[in-house]
């Protein structure tokens, strides 16, 4: 399906429904037809859902998703898009027991403490890196952990409609206006399995993610979201990381601050050993 045809479809809102559960976005963007072209379209995507949706639409949105880890949920209670959740959620049924358990009671108490579920993008990741991340983000207070599950829902809706639609606009295919990779120069191998923070200069994560077999994290940021110039700082929790391979680490977590100028994409890599590191703005 390409923009014309969704021009055409008559029942937009039950597409729009099965990417993003927020009405007032799906109002939104169904009634912005007629597009003129893929780049208008995600446009009005992304501005509807950053610049006209509030709080109360994002919460409305989390509601939509099946808790992570249970995939009982998904037979029960979201039919309307349990293909595509099952699938997302892939990484969840290799996990063994104790890991599918530790994962059930940290969304527990994650909802406990902000009053709705834990959102990720759960594309591409194991049961142990989201087991990580919840644990991770239970440290936020909860207007923090809003805007950060505003951006996880972000991603997955445009996965979502990309599985929909066959869309060329090269901005929906965008890596994250600041990216990283890590390698551990001791062992000549990637720094796989290191939970990164991006703050801004108040302190505030704005972006979370949990580095791939490569070392790398593509999505801190959601598809379209640019910075505004000024500090920023990426925190890489590298005492974790030696602590899995059973070595003991000089640093529990390192803390690089950077500069933005311009809407240009920045690469922070990390190299590290036990008892060093450096950086450098890469490419």
């Amino acid at each position: 399906m390409n923009i014309e045809d969704f021009n055409q479809l008559s029942k937009k809102a039950e597409l729009l429904e099965k990417c993003c559960g927020a009405s007032r976005w799906i109002q939104e963007v169904s009634s912005s037809t007629p597009f003129e072209s893929e780049a208008a379209f995600f446009k009005t995507v992304y501005d509807t859902w950053f610049e006209k949706c509030g709080p109360t639409d994002y919460l409305e949105a989390f509601q939509h998703h099946p808790k992570i880890g249970d995939i009982d949920s998904l037979r029960e209670k979201f039919a309307a898009s349990k293909d595509w959740a099952g699938k997302e959620q892939s990484g969840v049924e290799a996990a063994s027991e104790e890991c599918l358990n530790a994962l059930a009671k940290a969304n527990e108490d994650y909802e406990e403490k902000f009053g709705f579920i834990f959102i990720v993008c759960a594309t591409g990741k194991t049961a142990d890196e989201m087991l990580c991340l919840v644990q991770e983000r239970m440290q936020h207070d909860r207007d923090e952990e809003i805007a950060i599950a505003r951006n996880e829902q972000f991603k997955i809706t445009i996965l979502r409609l990309r599985k929909a639609m066959d869309l060329e606009y090269p901005r929906w295919s965008e890596v994250s206006q600041v990216t990283t990779h890590v390698l551990d120069t001791s062992l000549g191998k990637p720094g796989a399995g290191i939970c990164i923070k991006l703050r801004d200069e108040k302190g505030t994560t704005i972006g979370m993610g949990i580095t791939n077999s490569d070392g790398r994290i593509a999505d801190l940021l959601p598809p379209g979201v640019e910075l505004e110039p000024g500090y920023y700082e990426m925190y890489f929790k590298t005492g974790d990381y030696y602590k899995a391979l059973d070595q003991q680490g000089f640093y529990p977590a390192v803390g690089i601050n950077f500069e933005t100028f311009d809407k240009t994409h920045y690469h922070v890599p990390l190299l590290i050993n036990p008892f060093g590191y450096s950086t450098y703005r890469g490419s």
